[in-house]
């Protein structure tokens, strides 16, 4: 990791496009601009994580279904058989 002191105004450039400006500092933090090609994704680092787990947890229970479905037990995505007759089309 790279540690840097920066003032108000300072920037920092990395390669690619990217710019981070030091718009302001006081007590409480920093707030800092971030000017960068359109392609290219920022993220607060809470909010990556919050993906991170959510996709891990999506992974999980498709796991788990997909296992499931190897024993040939039924998915909680798999359609409820209806109680309708099919003869008379009244419920049961």
């Amino acid at each position: 990791m790279l540690i840097l002191g920066r003032r108000e105004g300072d920037s920092i450039l990395i390669d690619g496009g990217i710019r981070i400006v030091v718009v302001s500092c006081d007590r409480g933090g920093v707030r800092i601009g971030i000017e960068a090609p359109s392609d290219v994704k920022i993220l607060r680092g809470e909010i990556a994580q919050q993906v991170e787990q959510e996709n891990q947890r999506a992974a999980s229970a498709s796991d788990a279904a997909d296992w499931l479905a190897a024993l040939g037990a039924p998915s909680a995505a798999a359609p409820v058989p209806s109680a309708v007759s099919p003869a008379s089309g009244t419920e049961h």
